[in-house]
């Protein structure tokens, strides 16, 4: 993502995680990033699954 196409909110720490500079960060430090990024990306999905769900639950009552 190019931080220029960030959210431009003050107070979103999305846009201030895109915009932080990584140039001096070393490898175990990027491997940490991106293992605590990934950890953050299963559990935005398994909200947005669960979301899906509850959604699909509720419609599915509500047709009856």
């Amino acid at each position: 993502m190019d931080p220029d196409d960030a959210p431009s909110r003050p107070d979103d720490f999305l846009d201030a995680l895109v915009r932080q500079d990584i140039d001096s960060l070393s490898v175990a430090e990027l491997d940490a990033r991106i293992t605590v990024l990934q950890g953050e990306i299963a559990r935005c999905q398994l909200k947005k699954d669960r979301a899906i769900s509850h959604r699909a639950s509720a419609d599915d009552l509500f047709r009856r």
